[in-house]
């Protein structure tokens, strides 16, 4: 049958309040961009004229403003789940403005499928070519696109021309069967491909949009030395593993979190000629990966979304020949699977907000109360890892704020699963080690020197048990930042046993 083209704004009028809506994309990339903003506006024009007009939104991860952003403004969400980054977005969330359900990513595709969070209405996806057949290519990002697209009762594609129509044959598009009938996914190395490179949909649903944008990369930031320490630390740790046997000579796959961070350890490995090339089995690929790749130094990366500057997008555009036979793209469920995971032997690699001297590690909130971004995807990747590394600067604002703390504010990733702390000053390793032993590892090797002496005096207040936790103090740290803006300024007298 023939494809039913329509404006922007005739496919948000589509969209009603109170419907349940699916975007495709994961991070910026993959994301439509003219719809949602087109809804927004309904919003607002609703609002105005008194009318209700709210919508529950689910993607794969953050989005790009045109989603997060433009709704956020509008005041058109009343659910969102399960990540984002958008500052408009973090701001009504903390104000409570709207629901918002911090979820593994793995677990959203099949917990829509189980019913749990209520029906999809309307998936609006963004892609590079669709057939009279019902035949969607994404673009550059998966998330939940297979599962929305067959779930919900309308679907309108967002056709970018911007994207090349050669892209098809880059993902590896597959869905989960549900309990009890789930088998296991056939993928057994980094580059085995079991599904199609393109999602199937029952064309009487599909409604297309043509757009031209291009992508809302804007590139990092550069290098600064602590990241680039941080950086030499996890490489030089890696060599040191290998030489001791417990990383295999031919090295084990990468999972890799976003940002600079994540950016500079991937730069050390390369730098370092003791590191052999090695494979990516992650969520995010971004432009180091690429650089690497046309280095020799990554064989092959399997991902979710290929979240890049607008500059690499291109690049990788122009050699597309080269980068299929060295990328996949997949939907959540299978690049974040927790079982894939442990079968693959993924070293998995992502950043904290802050750690405290037990191991335990808060990935989400500020102070314990406002939301930051959310777990994203290193929950199903630290528990089921080779080996769980978080990475963290010693220190925030200037120093005011250490990111080792006696205690964290908010636990998303206990002592029970994070194996390695690294930071600029240094790498704590925390397997088979004891509360106490694991404090004094954490304090020595990766805490600022101007933090290590009021760390020691917190684990010498004499508290008895197994985990020397002192109820009364554990959060003097930030009692003292909120009252005199340094957390230098700790005073552990204060917290005397009642």
């Amino acid at each position: 049958m023939a494809l039913k083209f329509i404006t922007a704004e005739e496919a948000a009028a589509l969209v009603k309040n109170d419907d349940n809506v699916g975007f495709s994309g994961f991070t910026h990339a993959g994301c439509p961009k003219v719809v949602p903003v087109e809804i927004a506006k309904r919003a607002e024009a609703a609002h105005a004229k008194g009318e209700a007009f709210k919508i529950g939104v689910f993607t794969g991860a953050s989005t790009g403003d045109a989603i997060d952003g433009a709704l956020s403004r509008a005041k058109a969400i009343k659910f969102r789940t399960p990540y984002q980054t958008n500052k408009d977005m973090r701001t009504a969330l903390n104000r409570n403005e709207f629901d918002f359900f911090d979820l593994h990513l793995s677990q959203l595709a099949q917990e829509i499928r189980y019913g749990f969070l209520g029906k999809i209405n309307v998936a609006i996806v963004e892609a590079c070519e669709v057939t009279e057949k019902g035949e969607i290519v994404p673009t550059t990002g998966v998330g939940i696109t297979p599962t929305i697209c067959r779930m919900a009762d309308i679907v309108i594609v967002e056709l970018n021309k911007s994207v090349p129509q050669k892209l098809r044959g880059i993902h590896d598009l597959y869905e989960l069967q549900d309990p009890p009938k789930r088998r296991e996914i056939p993928i057994y190395e980094v580059q085995n491909r079991i599904g199609l490179d393109y999602v199937k949909v029952n064309p009487e649903k599909i409604f297309v949009v043509e757009t031209d944008r291009d992508g809302d990369g804007g590139g990092f930031a550069p290098l600064d030395e602590v990241t680039s320490r941080i950086g030499h630390n996890v490489a030089e740790f890696f060599v040191a593993e290998m030489k001791a046997g417990r990383i295999p000579a031919h090295f084990l796959p990468i999972q890799s979190g976003v940002g600079n961070i994540a950016n500079a350890v991937l730069a050390s490995m390369g730098s370092n000629p003791e590191i052999p090339r090695f494979e990516v089995y992650t969520e995010v690929i971004q432009d180091a990966v690429i650089d690497m790749m046309q280095q020799g130094n990554i064989s092959f990366a399997s991902g979710c979304s290929l979240t890049v500057s607008n500059e690499v997008l291109h690049k990788f555009y122009d050699d597309l020949a080269f980068f299929k036979n060295k990328l996949v793209l997949r939907p959540s469920e299978i690049s974040n699977n927790p079982g894939l995971a442990r079968r693959l032997g993924i070293i998995a690699l992502n950043t904290a907000i802050e750690v405290d001297i037990f191991g335990s590690v808060n990935s989400t909130h500020v102070n314990g109360t406002n939301m930051m971004n959310g777990i994203g995807g290193s929950g199903d990747f630290t528990r089921n890892s080779y080996l769980s590394i978080f990475l963290t600067p010693s220190t925030a604002k200037g120093g005011a704020i250490s990111c080792i703390v006696p205690k964290v504010t908010h636990e998303d990733h206990t002592e029970h699963s994070v194996k390695i702390i690294v930071s600029e000053y240094g790498v704590a390793d925390l397997r088979g080690k004891g509360p106490k032993n694991r404090a004094i590892e954490i304090i020595e090797k990766c805490a600022h020197p101007d933090y290590r002496p009021l760390l020691h005096e917190y684990m010498n207040r004499g508290v008895k048990g197994h985990l020397p936790q002192d109820i009364y103090a554990c959060f003097a740290f930030h009692q003292a930042l909120k009252e005199t803006g340094s957390m230098i300024n700790t005073d552990f007298s204060k917290y005397q046993k009642p």
